[in-house]
């Protein structure tokens, strides 16, 4: 999760042909591991090929599925599909993006991700300022219902990969962007070994945090650099009937909270949980109110989402002492 922290003033001036050139100088990367969303891939290239300016760079990396990387080289046109050279899982996928990306710019979009018009030249406009590091944009869920459930909470958005109510409403200098939806600058992110292999998804285990644990290290390795949040370079993340069960929210949380404690071995609780402990001290309250006021007006939904946060915030806490407690 991104941790909200203070405004960002976007340069007053800038010439057309300067913005045009950074935004140009683009790698886009989507990462794809199953035929079974075969139909979002499609989607996400053609979501990206219409953006203007174009990217230099569309790389489609597969993840250890040949008879995927090759119906994408028969179908897809303006991408180049490279298979993933290191291990199995999200960070070794996107770590051999990085890799091959010649743009000094670096852009992720989630297979199952659908770029807005104007995204691109949204979540590259911060690099104007040389301090900035990486960017993240935001993630509006695309319900496979049309309808988001009347018990999860707007908080807990994060659980299906999305923007969650806790971010900045306007850009802002956050902790960490969220994965379906970032950029980093590529040079950086390679001196400092890209993303590990250690941390992250893969396939359909509900791990995350690869995202968290590399904005951390570049941070903390380049000195005055920051992560910022544009919420307006947005793309419409699809959230399949699975990932809208109870059952999949309590292992998502779970698995949330044991991504966390690897990614405090790695930078240490201070970065690793910055963010965490203001959601839950914060957010979740105001949360658990709210709902409570639902319910007393009779909206019968207050009180399951009230159940629901409580329940994911110890299946959380638990997924993460039970991570601090292997070996």
């Amino acid at each position: 999760m991104a941790r909200p922290a203070q405004h960002l003033q976007s340069p007053k001036t800038e010439r057309a042909s300067d913005a045009d050139a950074r935004q140009s100088a683009v790698t886009v990367v989507i990462c794809a591991y199953t035929l079974a969303r075969w139909e979002e891939t499609r989607l996400a290239v053609a979501s990206v090929l219409k953006q203007r300016p174009a990217p230099a760079q569309l790389l489609l990396v597969v993840d250890h599925n040949a008879e995927l990387a090759e119906l994408a080289r028969r179908e897809l046109a303006g991408v180049t599909v490279l298979e993933s050279s290191g291990a199995a899982g999200l960070s070794g996928a996107r770590s051999t993006g990085l890799q091959a990306a010649t743009q000094p710019i670096t852009v992720f979009l989630d297979d199952d991700a659908e770029a807005r018009d104007g995204w691109l030249a949204s979540l590259v406009e911060p690099y104007s300022e040389p301090e900035v590091i990486a960017t993240g944009g935001g993630v509006v869920p695309k319900w496979w219902s049309a309808t988001r459930p009347a018990w999860l909470p707007p908080e807990f958005d994060w659980v299906v990969g999305c923007s969650y109510l806790g971010l900045p409403e306007s850009a802002g200098v956050v902790r960490n962007p969220i994965g379906a939806n970032m950029s980093v600058r590529t040079q950086p992110a390679l001196d400092l070994g890209g993303f590990d292999g250690t941390v992250g998804r893969v396939g359909t285990r509900p791990r995350g945090c690869e995202e968290t644990e590399l904005a951390i290290r570049l941070t903390a390795g380049v000195q005055g650099s920051k992560v910022v949040y544009v919420p307006s370079a947005t793309v419409d993340h699809y959230v399949p009937k699975e990932r809208t069960r109870l059952g999949y929210f309590l292992s998502r949380c779970w698995h949330e909270g044991q991504s966390k404690a690897a990614v405090v071995r790695l930078v240490g609780a201070t970065s690793g949980l910055q963010s965490e402990r203001r959601h839950a001290a914060v957010m979740i309250p105001a949360s658990l109110l709210r709902d409570l006021r639902s319910l007393l007006t009779g909206d019968l939904s207050g009180g399951k989402r009230m159940a629901v946060s409580v329940c994911g915030l110890s299946a959380a806490a638990g997924g993460y002492v039970a991570g601090r407690l292997r070996p």
